[in-house]
Order: structure tokens, then C-alpha cells, then sequence
């Protein structure tokens, strides 16, 4: 049985060109610098974001927490949005891998103030009890759907530098951030040292991210890769998809959105439906169900329609479109959840 997946982006199956692509990978053994498809994805992925060089890695959070193990000093104070994916979802790794602590900044969905971040900023040399500020983190776009503004990266990128401060950005979307401000990733990556971006997700590669930045950079986080448990062999099966990722997906996110626009839409007819429409940036719908109807058996619900959801998060649910969901699909994701809630007034 064929399943609709909204859960996320991340659940993407690999293209047909992808399969094939994997099968006839050249490949080598990475760890001795052997394999050919791992590097021209490596080149392919650092011009794509205006970097020197780059580094495949497992995971998007693997990146995030590589480049702050990079960057960072044990004991130094990395700077961020308190609802961002690495303070939210990467399960305190900053603590545990690279000894640091997290100062967050209260956000407006996202985007932070300038100015409060300055006054953040800390020098162990200023006071004895002290830490430094060793690392800036963006997110762009955020994993709450929104994308943020290039002129606010721009203000917190001088900021930094002002203060010798690298900007590390979580640039899992960011291909998705670029479809919608339409412009090329590399003006959104200009405003950053280092950045990690996703094969997988919306671009459908299997596995895999990247990290990008100076070759300087690249080279201690290619030693401190190895350290983390990174280090893979004949990982060019996996570059093979991941060059497909870039050279062909990375162009289609603009059917994603205009889908998840189309669901949002749909689903704001509903009366007991809230959709807050200005907030469909990418291919993220977030949305609230009348709080009097009790939802806690929608997932079964959908599941046996043949439709994969998360439960609501702090009473908001979100729908995500990719690759793997037509315009059809949605048509029948909006149906359904007139037939449960139909049910459930009836009650």
C-alpha cells in the first residue's frame, strides 16, 4: 500500500535517477581520500554555496555539532535562537561533544534582534568570570517554516565580525530558503563562515549533508569528523545521490511550496481549522484544530486512509510537502480531514 507521508520532508524515497546513479557509483575509500564521487560532490557542493571546500557528513545535526566542535573552544559560549534546531532538537550535543554552552536570544519566529545579540557577546578577557563568545549560529530557513530576512543575517554577520566571531548557519533548507526569496544560495551563504545543508529532505538523497566553509576550516573538521565516528569508507553510493540532490532537486522546491500553499489555503476553508496563511514561507503548513474537538485519535485516523501525520505540538500540527506528494494528494489530505472532523461534530 502506498502511503501520502506529511510527517516531514525527511521521509523523502530516493528518485528513480538517484537508484540508478548509486548502482554505477565509482567509489573509493574516503577516509584515505579515495573516492572519487565523494569528491566531486564535495567541489560541486562548495561552489553551490560560495565556500572553498566542503565535507560530507551523516547527518544535518552531525554538521551543526561538527562545525561547532570546530569552531568553538572547550568552556566557550556559542550564541543562538532559543528555538532553533540546535537548541531544540539535537538533544543537547553542543554540551556533550564540543564542551560548550548555549547563550540563546529570544526571536521573532526566528528572526533575532542585532542588537541584543551584541550585547550578548562576552570576552573572557573583559571579566574573570567570563566565558567567550566563540560561535554565532543562524537558521535559515528556520525549522519553523519561516525564512529570514537576508538584510538581518547581513547585521548579524558584521556584528560578528567586528568582533572576530565566526557565524555558523544551520542551512538545512536553505535551497528552500533561496526558492523563496529567489535568490542564489550563495546570497544567502555570503553572511556566514560555515554552513550545513541537506542532501536529503526535499532534495530526496537517502542520506547525507554537507558542511562547507574555508579550506582551513574543512581540514580540522575533516580530522574531528573522524573523531565523531564520521569517517566512512565507500561513502561515493551515497555522493552519487547527493549530486543528483544538487544538480536536479535542488531546482524543483517551487512546485513543494506552491503545494503547500494550495493545502493551506484548502485547509483555512474549514470553520474549525486556523491556518495562518502569511506564515507558509517554504513547504511547511502549521495549523490549529478547534481546541473543543479532541484530536488525539487523528493520526490513527489518517493512518488508515492511507495518510502518515504527526500529532499536534503544543496543540499546533504541521503538514509537510516534498517530493513524493502531488497536487492530487493534497486534494485527498484536505477530504479526509473534513470526513474526520464531520465525524467528530457529529458526536
Amino acid at each position: 500500500m502506498r502511503f501520502i507521508d506529511v510527517r516531514s520532508d525527511t521521509v523523502t524515497q530516493p528518485t528513480q535517477e538517484m537508484r540508478e546513479a548509486i548502482y554505477k557509483a565509482e567509489v573509493g575509500d574516503d577516509v584515505y581520500d579515495e573516492d572519487p564521487t565523494i569528491k566531486k560532490l564535495e567541489d560541486y557542493a562548495a561552489k553551490v554555496v560560495g565556500k572553498e571546500d566542503a565535507l560530507f557528513v551523516p547527518s544535518g545535526t552531525f554538521g551543526n555539532q561538527l562545525s561547532i566542535f570546530t569552531h568553538c573552544e572547550r568552556g566557550s559560549e556559542v550564541i543562538l535562537d532559543d528555538n532553533c534546531h540546535i537548541v531544540v532538537h539535537e538533544v543537547g550535543a553542543a554540551a556533550v561533544i564540543a564542551g560548550v554552552q548555549l547563550r540563546t536570544v529570544n526571536s521573532n519566529q526566528g528572526v533575532m534582534s542585532p542588537m541584543e545579540i551584541k550585547q550578548k557577546i562576552r570576552s573572557g578577557e573583559d571579566d574573570l568570570h567570563y566565558p567567550s563568545t566563540g560561535l554565532i549560529c543562524l537558521e535559515n530557513a528556520h525549522s519553523n517554516g519561516k525564512v529570514i530576512p537576508l538584510e538581518n543575517m547581513k547585521e548579524i554577520y558584521y556584528i560578528a565580525h567586528e568582533k572576530s566571531i565566526p557565524v555558523h548557519l544551520d542551512g538545512a533548507r536553505v535551497f528552500n530558503a533561496a526558492t523563496y526569496l529567489k535568490v542564489d544560495p550563495k546570497e544567502i551563504t555570503q553572511y556566514c563562515d560555515s554552513v550545513m545543508f541537506c542532501l536529503s529532505k526535499g532534495l530526496c538523497a537517502p542520506v547525507g549533508s554537507m558542511v562547507a566553509g574555508s579550506k582551513e576550516f574543512i581540514e580540522k573538521a575533516k580530522k574531528k569528523r573522524k573523531l565523531m565516528g564520521g569517517g566512512l569508507r565507500q561513502a561515493g553510493f551515497l555522493a552519487a545521490a547527493g549530486l543528483v540532490a544538487l544538480e536536479k532537486m535542488s531546482f524543483r522546491l517551487k512546485e513543494d511550496h506552491e503545494n503547500a500553499r494550495y493545502l493551506g489555503e484548502k485547509l483555512s476553508q474549514i470553520p474549525e481549522i486556523f491556518v495562518n496563511l502569511e506564515d507558509i514561507h517554504i513547504n511547511m503548513v502549521f495549523f490549529k484544530i478547534n481546541e473543543k474537538i479532541d484530536t488525539q485519535d487523528i493520526e490513527q485516523f489518517f493512518l488508515k486512509k492511507g495518510i502518515k501525520i504527526n500529532p499536534s505540538e503544543n496543540g499546533e500540527f504541521r503538514f509537510v510537502t516534498n517530493y513524493w506528494v502531488s497536487r492530487k494528494d493534497v486534494d485527498y489530505i484536505v477530504e479526509t480531514m473534513k470526513e474526520y472532523l464531520e465525524k467528530k461534530l457529529k458526536k
